[in-house]
């Protein structure tokens, strides 16, 4: 227990106990050092304590102390029975199990911290931890209650409210980093490799302002887990079952958004052609047809009717305000300003003959539709009378037919018997060859069902397999990824330990105290060994004992009964046999005797170290003290009330 003793006394040095250095153990501990050791490791465990650093002088203080000491210590979870009678009349194996369990629950950041050397890093880092601790502890002010909350900063000067210095606005950029360069199974070429080694820029010289880099980065984490995510959900909901490959999925999903493209700007391109200039709608429609070249390699696509009809019109305008307004200048009898009224009344007949061109246009575009709406009708009108027509031609036909067989009934009646009977031999002869043919081919049938079905089953197994791989997958890149954060709080803790502090001397004296534990565990076991064969030992001697005892009786009673002398030896074998017995009993009741002194013996030395007399003694004269206090407060109680 020294060892233990030895520990526990660096513990409690280590907390701010500040120990003898002749105390080398717990029996040395008095009462005051006891309690005050136990309320200093409460206070770094937990800094709401509210108890006091040492043991007061007042008993009816003293035994609160030791009660409300008891009871936090049972908070924190010790199992043993502990009250006030533990810290004031101690004992030293209670004791021991208290602080030890005191040392186990401290902090282990704080002996650590306590034994660090005090570098540059480290009184940078106290003081940081102090700065911060004492402005959490202080209560929070709003600014404006505060004298000095503004300040007189930069060039020029300028007030700035306190907290508001490194302030800015919430903007990001687009910014470009190497994508897949830390995943192995991606192959990228040497080109893309050189780019991003050599010309890519640092994402931080890719914004304008230096402000704008955290937002914009978070800004690309954020759109790229958001895209990698909704690419699984697709994939996982509708790339799995339609059995394709991830490319032929990708190249089929680029196919479909270029068709979608191409349909929105072609019937943009037929909408515009009534409403913009000739040249959007040329510009859209060589668009479409670059953008059909590229995807599927097929000729340009004709323009709607409207548009050859509106550069007709347009090209015609063109011209002809071309020739009116080139005209005048030939003319050169005229004064300038009557060249202008002409251009000028010239102009308003081109918008006046612009704007009934597009009226007629739109009275054409209702009167088309119109018409195409009338054609629809009379298309659906004339198929109904077609298809009315054939009926009535068909039931005309077979009428015709009856009435054509009425003269010569009788032979026709026998005809048509002959020709009904041999299409159904013939029927039934075909059904017989069907029958045939249809047997193997619904058994072909039903196996391809089955085997379809089979496919289809297993199919859906991978698919759930390959689900539940996904799902493993993600578990253990979570708990990968948990393992790494831990590794690495691991690591950074063992970084800031110190690694000056002698823990081979700890290590040392545990080795030896557990060889010294090994070597009782064998001395005990070869006692025990040795008593087991002794014990075997006397059983067999005490068999062999009884066994020849039997034997020599029985022969020395048969010669008895002949002879005297025979009978009186009889006699001494009895009277020896029962001494032996008597002699055996009392070495038994010996060992036992000797056993319960032993056991006695360390009763003694148990109740020895509880100190039970100078405990007895401590509540003795604590017992008289609390009388004195008790009669003392009893004649202030009644001078008061006299």
């Amino acid at each position: 227990m020294e060892e233990v003793d030895k520990i526990v006394i660096h513990s409690l040095n280590v907390i701010g106990c500040d120990l003898d250095e002749d105390i080398q153990s717990l029996r040395q501990f008095s009462t005051e050092l006891i309690v005050s050791s136990a309320i200093r490791c409460l206070k770094v465990i937990n800094n709401e304590v509210d108890l006091p650093n040492s043991l007061p002088s007042g008993m009816s203080a003293r035994f609160r102390t030791g009660t409300s000491l008891a009871s936090i210590i049972q908070e924190l979870g010790y199992k043993g029975e502990i009250g006030y009678q533990t810290f004031l009349y101690s004992n030293e194996t209670e004791i021991r199990k208290v602080f030890m369990f005191l040392i186990d629950k401290l902090p282990k950041d704080k002996v650590e911290t306590e034994e660090e050397p005090l570098g540059a890093s480290a009184l940078l880092q106290r003081t940081i931890s102090a700065s911060v601790a004492r402005y959490l502890d202080s209560p929070w002010v709003p600014p404006y209650l505060k004298s000095k909350n503004i300040t007189w900063r930069g060039k020029p000067p300028v007030w700035q409210k306190e907290g508001a210095l490194s302030a800015c606005k919430y903007h990001s950029c687009h910014v470009r980093s190497p994508h897949g360069m830390g995943d192995l199974t991606k192959k990228i070429s040497k080109e893309v490799r050189s780019y991003y080694s050599e010309s890519l820029p640092y994402i931080t010289n890719q914004t304008i302002h230096h402000c704008d880099t955290a937002p914009s980065v978070m800004e690309d984490l954020a759109s790229e887990l958001t895209a990698q995510q909704e690419w699984e959900n697709e994939w996982n909901t509708i790339g799995l079952p339609s059995r394709l490959s991830e490319q032929e999925y990708r190249a089929r999903k680029r196919q479909r958004i270029q068709k979608r493209l191409k349909d929105n700007l072609r019937s943009d391109v037929q909408r515009s052609g009534d409403l913009t200039s000739s040249k959007s709608a040329m510009d859209l429609q060589q668009m479409i047809d670059a953008m059909g070249n590229r995807s599927s390699g097929s000729a340009k696509t004709k323009g709607s009717r409207f548009t050859h009809t509106e550069q007709l019109i347009y090209g015609k305008d063109e011209e002809k305000t071309l020739s009116q307004i080139q005209k005048p200048d030939i003319d050169k009898g005229h004064t300038e300003e009557e060249l202008q009224k002409e251009r000028e009344e010239d102009i308003e007949n081109i918008k006046t003959e612009y704007n009934n061109l597009i009226s007629k246009i739109d009275n054409l575009e209702l009167e088309s539709k119109k018409l195409t709406a009338s054609m629809k009708q009379m298309e659906d009108q004339m198929s109904t009378l077609l298809q009315q027509n054939q009926d009535k031609e068909e039931s005309y036909k077979v009428k015709k037919r009856t009435l054509d067989l009425l003269p010569d009934a009788e032979n026709n009646i026998t005809k048509i018997q002959s020709v009904v009977d041999s299409s159904a031999q013939r029927l039934v002869t075909l059904a017989n060859q069907w029958e045939k043919h249809r047997a193997p081919l619904i058994e072909q049938y039903r196996e391809l069902k089955d085997l379809n079905s089979k496919k289809e089953s297993e199919a859906e197994k991978k698919l759930e397999e390959i689900k539940a791989f996904r799902s493993k997958m993600k578990e253990v890149a979570d708990d990968a990824r948990q393992k790494e954060e831990l590794q690495k709080q691991l690591i950074a803790e063992y970084e800031r330990m110190t690694k000056d502090v002698n823990r081979s001397a700890y290590t040392k004296r545990i080795m030896e105290i557990v060889l010294n534990i090994k070597k009782q565990k064998d001395g005990i076991n070869q006692v025990l060994v040795d008593t087991r064969s002794v014990q075997k030992e006397i059983n067999m001697l005490s068999g062999k004992l009884d066994r020849t005892f039997t034997v020599t009786d029985e022969l020395i009673f048969r010669d008895a009964k002949k002879d005297e002398s025979v009978k009186k030896a009889y006699r001494n074998l009895a009277a020896l046999h029962e001494n032996f017995e008597q002699l055996i009993q009392t070495v038994t009741q010996t060992g036992t005797i000797m056993r319960e002194i032993r056991e006695l013996e360390d009763q003694i030395e148990h109740e020895s170290k509880s100190k039970v007399l100078t405990n007895l003694e401590k509540i003795t004269s604590d017992y008289q003290q609390m009388k004195k206090e008790n009669s003392t407060m009893a004649t202030k109680f009644k001078q008061q009330k006299s």
